[in-house]
């Protein structure tokens, strides 16, 4: 069963941190976190893919604007394991998304459309969620 955890009404400013706790399943696909102002414009979508047609495990960051997808960042290092508890802190630092990773790696992604305020959280996917805090 997909679990899906959407927020709305959040706030999240530049110098806030998410901090997303859980399990990733023992088969997963891929899951996302998904941050922005709603469902069409996400300002950071953060999709662990672990079985890629082109590149296997690979991290992949985008943005959405108006249900317009951007052009994909992909990084092909991903140190997330398929069965680990992890957690990952993702840094709203003004014009960058900082994603940090269970093995200290950073991945940035930059905030394409400006958005000053994040107001939709979701997350979704092959993921246990276990705790989700905002500081």
């Amino acid at each position: 069963m997909l679990q899906v955890l959407e927020l709305k009404n959040v706030l999240l400013r530049a110098g806030d941190q998410l901090k997303v706790k859980g399990t990733i399943l023992h088969d997963a696909e891929r899951f996302q976190i998904d941050l922005g102002c709603d469902a069409d414009d996400l300002a950071l979508h953060f999709n662990p893919r672990f079985h890629d047609d082109s590149d296997g495990a690979v991290l992949v960051c985008n943005s959405k604007a108006s249900g317009c997808w951007g052009d994909e960042q992909r990084e092909l290092h991903n140190p997330l394991q398929r069965g680990a508890d992890v957690k990952i802190i993702l840094k709203l630092a003004g014009d960058m998304f900082e994603v940090e990773l269970p093995d200290g790696q950073e991945v940035h992604f930059p905030n394409r459309d400006g958005m000053d305020i994040i107001s939709y959280i979701r997350v979704t996917g092959d993921f246990k969620l276990t705790s989700l805090k905002i500081c």
